[in-house]
């Protein structure tokens, strides 16, 4: 199964945060720590706040982007 790449503006999402693959529809939740579902590849910040994480979805090899961390920190 070839890899592609999606990108995902947590802003725009209702809830706590879960959301399905963009490709195979798994439910990717930021509560899940057991690496089973997804797996993170790279963080990225900037300006001392976290601006982006870049996971795999394990189940389809999906590269997922996922933006919009500056908006959801607390003051």
């Amino acid at each position: 199964m070839s890899q592609l790449v999606y990108r995902i503006d947590l802003t725009k999402i209702d809830g706590e945060g879960d959301f399905p693959c963009p490709r195979c529809g798994v439910n990717i939740s930021p509560e899940d720590e057991t690496n089973d579902i997804y797996s993170v590849m790279e963080t990225r910040s900037g300006d001392e706040s976290l601006e982006e994480v870049v996971i795999t979805c394990n189940r389809c090899q999906s590269i997922i982007h996922l933006m919009g961390f500056q908006l959801l920190e607390l003051p």
